[in-house]
C-alpha cells in the first residue's frame, strides 16, 4: 500500500489556529462505516449517539512545556524539543541547530541551567540535566508549551489552558490527545448521568505523531515509540462492557493505540487478552488490521500521509474516510488539533 493513497489537499484556511470559544462548541461529523453514511452534527449532541452501559476511554496524559531555547557553550543558538523524560535528570530530545551537537557538548537553556549531550539515538539526543532540580520542574519553570507545527502563533496563556484536557493528570506528553479537548466537566457529568461509564488510560504522545510517512511503501515505515499505561480497573471495565453487549468508545487515536497495544499478541501475551501494565508501544495500525477492543472512535481530523490517517482508514475503511474528508473540506470543517471532530462507527470488516 502506498503512502500517496493517504494524501489529500487541504486549504490552509481550514487549519484551525485557535480553539472555539467554548470547548463543546465544535462540529461533529458522524460516520456510520457499515453503511457509508455521513451526518453533520454538533459535539454537544454526542450523548445522543451513546447508550447507557457504553464505556468511553480517555487518555489522561498531560502536556509538558517541552520547548526550550538556548546556546552551545562553544557558541551558536539551539532549539530543544523534549521528546521523552527518562528520569529525574535525563531526557531524550530533538535539537535544532546550525550543526548538530556532538556527544559531550554542553548547552545553556533558557539562560537558567545547563545540560550535557550524553548520547545520540538516530534523531534523538540524550540529555543530562546538570541541576538538582528535576527535569519536569525545570520544564515547568522555563519551558514553553509545544504547539503543533501547523499552528503559526506562539503559545499564549489561552493555549496553556485549552491545549490541555480538563482531565489531564500524568505529565509526559509533548502533544495533546486532541479528541479530549472537546470535553468539559459539564459534558462529563452529562455522560455519567446518562449511565455512560468513563475510564482512563495514559499514553504520552510524542512529537512523531505530527510526522508524515516519508517512504513510498507504508510497510517500510518505522513507527515512533510512546509510553503507555493501563490499569487493571480500566481492563475490568472494558471486559464488563463487552460482557454486557455494550460498546467501547476510544476518545482519540492515542487511547485507541493504548488499548490495542494492551491486547497485542506477544511472547508475554499469547492469547491476545487485555493486559494491564505499562510499557512502550510502536503499534502501527494500517488497513487490514483487526481491532480487538474498540467499537467506536471519537477523533479529530488528521494530517495527510500521517500514521493517524492510516489508523482511521483501517477503522472505517479507506473509501469511507476519503468520502468523509472530502465532505468535511467541502463543508468547511476545521481541521487538526483545535479543529472539529468525527464520531466513527467501526467498519464490520475491521
Amino acid at each position: 500500500m502506498r503512502t500517496e493513497d493517504f494524501n489529500f489537499y487541504l486549504p490552509d484556511a481550514l487549519i484551525a489556529q485557535h480553539p472555539t470559544a467554548e470547548r463543546t462548541a465544535s462540529r461533529m461529523l458522524h460516520l456510520n462505516s457499515s453503511k457509508g453514511e455521513l451526518a453533520d452534527n454538533m459535539f454537544i449532541n454526542l450523548p445522543e449517539h451513546l447508550q447507557a452501559g457504553d464505556l468511553l476511554v480517555f487518555n489522561d496524559t498531560r502536556v509538558i512545556k517541552a520547548r526550550l531555547f538556548g546556546v552551545k557553550h562553544t557558541g551558536g543558538s539551539v532549539e530543544v524539543m523534549i521528546e521523552r523524560v527518562i528520569n529525574q535528570h535525563t531526557a531524550y530530545a530533538q535539537i535544532r541547530a546550525s550543526r548538530a551537537p556532538k556527544v559531550g557538548t554542553r548547552l545553556t537553556l533558557s539562560n537558567a541551567f545547563d545540560v550535557e549531550v550524553t548520547a545520540r539515538h538516530d534523531d534523538l539526543f540524550e540529555l543530562l540535566f546538570l541541576s538538582e532540580t528535576s527535569v519536569l520542574d525545570l520544564l515547568e519553570q522555563h519551558g514553553a508549551l509545544p504547539l503543533p507545527p501547523y499552528i503559526t502563533h506562539s503559545a499564549t496563556s489561552d493555549d496553556e489552558e485549552r491545549y490541555q484536557t480538563v482531565f489531564s493528570k500524568h505529565l509526559g506528553a509533548v502533544a495533546a490527545p486532541t479528541a479530549g479537548l472537546h470535553f468539559n466537566d459539564a459534558m462529563l457529568d452529562t455522560l455519567k448521568q446518562k449511565g455512560i461509564n468513563i475510564a482512563y488510560v495514559t499514553l504520552h504522545v510524542g512529537a512523531g505523531t505530527f510526522q508524515p510517512v516519508r517512504v513510498d511503501n507504508i510497510n517500510e515505515h518505522k513507527m515512533h515509540s510512546e509510553l503507555y499505561s493501563i490499569s487493571q480497573a480500566t481492563i475490568d471495565m472494558i471486559n464488563a462492557t463487552k460482557t454486557n453487549g455494550a460498546k467501547v468508545t476510544a476518545i482519540g487515536t492515542t487511547a485507541l493505540r493504548a488499548l490495542e497495544s494492551a491486547a497485542r499478541v506477544t511472547e508475554f501475551n499469547t492469547n491476545g487478552n487485555l493486559q494491564a501494565g505499562n510499557g512502550d508501544t510502536d503499534i502501527f495500525i494500517t488497513p487490514g488490521y483487526q481491532f480487538k477492543v474498540v467499537d467506536r472512535l471519537f477523533t479529530n481530523f488528521h494530517l495527510p500521509k500521517s500514521t493517524l490517517l492510516m489508523l482511521v482508514s483501517a477503522f472505517a475503511g479507506m473509501d469511507n474516510i476519503k468520502k468523509a474528508y472530502e465532505h468535511a473540506i467541502n463543508e468547511h470543517y476545521r481541521f487538526f488539533s483545535y479543529g472539529d471532530a468525527m464520531l466513527i462507527e467501526k467498519h464490520p470488516a475491521a
